[in-house]
Protein backbone atom coordinates (compact mmCIF):
# COMPACT_ATOMS: atom_id res chain seq x y z
CA UNK A 1 0.00 0.00 0.00
CA UNK A 2 2.79 2.49 0.62
CA UNK A 3 4.25 1.95 -2.27
CA UNK A 4 1.00 2.92 -4.27
CA UNK A 5 0.56 6.29 -1.97
CA UNK A 6 3.20 8.65 -4.11
CA UNK A 7 0.50 7.39 -7.02
CA UNK A 8 -2.36 8.30 -5.05
CA UNK A 9 -1.26 11.43 -3.98
CA UNK A 10 -0.15 12.67 -7.84
CA UNK A 11 -3.48 11.12 -8.91
CA UNK A 12 -5.60 13.23 -6.20
CA UNK A 13 -3.25 16.80 -7.11
CA UNK A 14 -3.99 16.16 -10.90
CA UNK A 15 -7.82 15.94 -10.31
CA UNK A 16 -7.90 19.18 -8.02
CA UNK A 17 -5.53 20.95 -11.08
CA UNK A 18 -8.43 19.58 -13.44
CA UNK A 19 -11.32 19.94 -11.66
CA UNK A 20 -10.12 23.99 -11.08
CA UNK A 21 -9.10 24.24 -14.68
CA UNK A 22 -12.63 23.05 -15.95
CA UNK A 23 -14.48 25.35 -13.39
CA UNK A 24 -12.34 28.61 -14.43
CA UNK A 25 -13.33 27.42 -18.13
CA UNK A 26 -16.95 27.51 -17.64
CA UNK A 27 -16.94 30.84 -16.46
CA UNK A 28 -14.68 32.45 -19.10
CA UNK A 29 -17.24 34.81 -20.90
CA UNK A 30 -18.76 35.88 -18.09
CA UNK A 31 -19.79 39.33 -18.14
CA UNK A 32 -18.94 40.78 -14.41
CA UNK A 33 -19.02 44.74 -15.76
CA UNK A 34 -19.96 46.29 -18.66
CA UNK A 35 -18.47 49.57 -20.16
CA UNK A 36 -20.44 52.71 -22.11
CA UNK A 37 -23.11 52.89 -20.02
CA UNK A 38 -23.16 56.42 -20.13
CA UNK A 39 -26.49 57.13 -19.73
CA UNK A 40 -26.76 54.48 -16.70
CA UNK A 41 -29.96 53.26 -18.41
CA UNK A 42 -30.57 49.39 -17.45
CA UNK A 43 -28.73 47.26 -19.71
CA UNK A 44 -30.41 43.64 -21.12
CA UNK A 45 -29.42 40.76 -19.66
CA UNK A 46 -28.89 37.57 -20.84
CA UNK A 47 -29.39 34.54 -18.52
CA UNK A 48 -25.84 32.44 -17.45
CA UNK A 49 -23.66 34.93 -18.59
CA UNK A 50 -23.74 37.40 -16.86
CA UNK A 51 -21.99 37.02 -13.18
CA UNK A 52 -22.34 38.75 -9.81
CA UNK A 53 -20.25 41.36 -9.07
CA UNK A 54 -20.63 40.65 -5.17
CA UNK A 55 -20.36 36.39 -5.03
CA UNK A 56 -19.29 35.43 -8.28
CA UNK A 57 -22.21 33.13 -9.32
CA UNK A 58 -23.59 32.92 -12.57
CA UNK A 59 -26.83 35.11 -12.90
CA UNK A 60 -29.46 32.63 -13.91
CA UNK A 61 -32.70 34.52 -13.36
CA UNK A 62 -33.73 37.63 -13.46
CA UNK A 63 -36.20 37.77 -10.76
CA UNK A 64 -34.25 39.37 -8.09
CA UNK A 65 -31.74 40.96 -10.24
CA UNK A 66 -29.64 44.25 -10.03
CA UNK A 67 -27.42 46.49 -11.33
CA UNK A 68 -25.62 49.39 -10.60
CA UNK A 69 -24.32 52.24 -12.81
CA UNK A 70 -21.92 55.04 -12.36
CA UNK A 71 -21.25 57.90 -14.42
CA UNK A 72 -18.49 57.20 -15.85
CA UNK A 73 -20.75 54.20 -17.60
CA UNK A 74 -19.88 51.34 -15.74
CA UNK A 75 -22.66 48.72 -14.52
CA UNK A 76 -21.96 45.74 -12.45
CA UNK A 77 -24.67 43.16 -11.99
CA UNK A 78 -26.23 41.09 -8.97
CA UNK A 79 -28.77 38.48 -8.51
CA UNK A 80 -29.76 39.58 -4.65
CA UNK A 81 -30.34 42.69 -3.89
CA UNK A 82 -28.63 42.18 -1.14
CA UNK A 83 -25.77 41.59 -2.91
CA UNK A 84 -25.62 45.32 -4.37
CA UNK A 85 -25.84 46.66 -1.10
CA UNK A 86 -22.89 44.57 0.80
CA UNK A 87 -20.68 45.17 -2.41
CA UNK A 88 -22.18 49.07 -2.62
CA UNK A 89 -21.25 49.52 1.03
CA UNK A 90 -17.59 50.58 1.27
CA UNK A 91 -17.67 52.39 -2.47
CA UNK A 92 -16.74 56.42 -2.80
CA UNK A 93 -19.91 56.03 -5.00
CA UNK A 94 -22.17 54.52 -3.37
CA UNK A 95 -24.98 57.68 -3.11
CA UNK A 96 -23.99 59.00 -6.68
CA UNK A 97 -24.81 55.46 -8.26
CA UNK A 98 -28.27 54.63 -10.45
CA UNK A 99 -29.36 51.29 -9.01
CA UNK A 100 -31.83 49.11 -11.05
CA UNK A 101 -34.05 46.17 -9.51
CA UNK A 102 -36.29 43.74 -11.22
CA UNK A 103 -39.78 44.70 -10.20
CA UNK A 104 -41.53 41.34 -9.56
CA UNK A 105 -44.91 43.07 -9.55
CA UNK A 106 -44.30 44.65 -12.87
CA UNK A 107 -40.90 42.62 -14.60
CA UNK A 108 -39.29 45.48 -15.74
CA UNK A 109 -36.39 47.71 -14.20
CA UNK A 110 -37.47 50.27 -11.64
CA UNK A 111 -35.43 52.40 -9.30
CA UNK A 112 -34.09 50.45 -6.66
CA UNK A 113 -34.46 54.04 -4.35
CA UNK A 114 -37.63 54.21 -5.20
CA UNK A 115 -38.77 50.55 -5.17
CA UNK A 116 -40.38 49.03 -2.05
CA UNK A 117 -39.01 45.61 -0.92
CA UNK A 118 -40.59 42.31 1.07
CA UNK A 119 -38.70 40.90 3.65
CA UNK A 120 -39.24 37.06 3.32
CA UNK A 121 -38.43 35.84 -0.20
CA UNK A 122 -36.53 32.53 -1.10
CA UNK A 123 -33.80 35.04 -2.81
CA UNK A 124 -30.93 33.20 -5.00
CA UNK A 125 -28.27 34.32 -2.01
CA UNK A 126 -31.18 34.67 1.16
CA UNK A 127 -31.23 37.84 2.27
CA UNK A 128 -34.79 37.83 1.38
CA UNK A 129 -35.90 41.17 -0.39
CA UNK A 130 -38.28 41.13 -3.21
CA UNK A 131 -37.96 44.46 -5.17
CA UNK A 132 -42.01 46.19 -6.05
CA UNK A 133 -43.30 49.09 -7.87
CA UNK A 134 -46.45 49.41 -5.74
CA UNK A 135 -46.31 49.29 -1.93
CA UNK A 136 -48.23 46.95 0.05
CA UNK A 137 -48.58 46.89 3.61
CA UNK A 138 -45.54 45.04 5.65
CA UNK A 139 -43.13 46.45 2.57
CA UNK A 140 -40.20 48.70 3.02
CA UNK A 141 -38.27 51.06 1.21
CA UNK A 142 -34.49 51.72 0.01
CA UNK A 143 -32.87 53.20 3.00
CA UNK A 144 -34.92 50.17 5.34
CA UNK A 145 -33.58 47.63 3.38
CA UNK A 146 -30.35 48.91 2.98
CA UNK A 147 -29.76 48.96 6.51
CA UNK A 148 -31.45 45.68 7.61
CA UNK A 149 -28.53 44.27 5.31
CA UNK A 150 -26.41 46.27 6.31
CA UNK A 151 -27.22 45.18 9.89
CA UNK A 152 -27.79 41.29 9.30
CA UNK A 153 -31.38 41.65 9.44
CA UNK A 154 -32.01 39.24 6.29
CA UNK A 155 -33.69 35.90 6.29
CA UNK A 156 -30.01 34.53 6.64
CA UNK A 157 -29.85 35.31 10.17
CA UNK A 158 -32.16 32.52 12.06
CA UNK A 159 -33.44 35.19 14.61
CA UNK A 160 -34.83 37.48 12.09
CA UNK A 161 -36.13 34.73 9.84
CA UNK A 162 -37.87 33.31 13.20
CA UNK A 163 -39.71 36.46 13.99
CA UNK A 164 -40.72 37.36 10.32
CA UNK A 165 -42.21 34.38 9.62
CA UNK A 166 -43.48 33.12 13.26
CA UNK A 167 -41.90 29.91 12.98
Amino acid sequence: MQKFMPVLIILMIVTIIVTLFLSLASTEGMIVIKEGNMKQLPLKMELNKYQDSDCGMVIEDLEYASQVSIKNGKTWFFHDHGGFVNWLKDKEFQNSAVIWVMSRDTNSWINARKAFYSLTENTPMGYGFGAYKNNVDGYVGFETMQLKVLRGETMNNPVIRKKLLGD
